[in-house]
């Protein structure tokens, strides 16, 4: 047998074993640039974005972990001018648009995860003015918090005394009440919390520390008030940014691994129930929050340390072809 053909041959074996190549061939793909850079450094920011900008709010900046600091972007002209600031300081908070107005609840007020909250507060940004709404049935931060069927779901997080909860509370803008759900099927917090086609996800975080970190995925359906899982995130994280980008759940980022924060960027489809390994960030990152406009996925703010180390003020923008 000649040389030429019994590397052709080989190839096409190993390109067959096991899967080979295939799964090699659809990894990686995308594109991460920059745009302005935040004012103002900050980590474990909240974001929303509601009529075409993004907004940045809260976290930890200027030697302080309870910022009030409110910016907005304009993709239009690539600039951030400052906003009304939030009625409290808050790090690691929920946020959300919905219909037409930000809502973030939770946070902390203190270092290491201390003084959980249980604020709610509405922006309106076309008056500039923010409002406080009923409060959390229980006080939490690093929670989840997704918008469906003209609700807020504020889902897991770390409550008082730094427990980890399973906590779903769903809150209604006609009643300004909240009331009990489901909760999550295991306790977590710093997860990743989206709503998709009527459902809720609930991906990743952490039972306690970062070396609790999981790779769990939950889906909840709000027709039977139930939980059930998903496949699973492949590489298990915690304090991740998440955002919708051409029908996947992008999931980015996140603490720790090895003393490192994560580069990696997977999506999930949830027509197949499987993952996809993109285009991995530069540099690893936690503590940032996501949101898409148009074509591309804006990622803002974030930590490239551990526990908060190394506050970074680089707005990041993820694109397929």
């Amino acid at each position: 047998m000649k040389p030429f053909v019994i590397f052709v041959f080989v190839l096409i074996m190993v390109c067959f074993a096991g899967g080979g190549l295939a799964r090699p061939q659809s990894a990686g793909q995308g594109k991460w640039s920059e745009k302005a850079r935040l004012p103002e450094p900050r980590g474990e920011v909240a974001a929303a974005s509601v009529n075409g900008k993004i907004y940045v709010m809260g976290g930890s900046a200027r030697g302080r972990d309870d910022q009030q600091l409110v910016e907005e972007y304009a993709p239009a002209t690539d600039r951030w001018r400052e906003r009304a600031p939030m009625p409290r300081g808050i790090s690691h908070a929920g946020a959300v648009g919905m219909n037409g107005k930000i809502y973030v609840v939770g946070g902390f007020t203190r270092n290491v995860h201390m003084g959980a909250l249980d604020v709610a507060f509405e922006y309106d940004p076309g008056r500039d003015t923010w409002r406080t709404l009923a409060p959390m049935k229980s006080p939490r931060g690093s929670v989840g918090l997704a918008a469906l069927n003209g609700k807020l779901h504020a889902i897991g997080g770390r409550g008082v005394d730094t427990v980890t909860v399973a906590t779903h509370e769903v809150y209604d803008p006609a009643t300004n009440k909240w009331s009990d759900l489901a909760p999550l099927p295991k306790a977590r917090d710093h997860l990743a919390v989206i709503a998709l086609d009527g459902r809720i996800h609930a991906i990743g975080g952490r039972f306690n520390a970062t070396v609790d970190n999981t790779g769990m995925h939950d889906v909840y359906d709000p027709a039977t008030n139930s939980w059930k899982s998903a496949a699973p995130m492949p590489t298990p994280r915690s304090a991740m940014a998440v955002t919708l980008y051409r029908g996947l759940i992008l999931v980015a980022g996140g603490e720790c691994n090895n003393r490192k924060t994560f580069i990696e960027n997977e999506g999930y489809d949830p027509k197949t129930d499987r993952w996809v390994s993109l285009a991995s960030m530069a540099t690893g990152r936690h503590g940032f929050r996501a949101v898409t406009l148009g074509d591309l996925a804006y990622f803002a703010g974030g930590a490239a340390g551990c526990g908060g180390g190394e506050i970074s003020d680089t707005l990041l923008t993820f694109s397929l072809p």
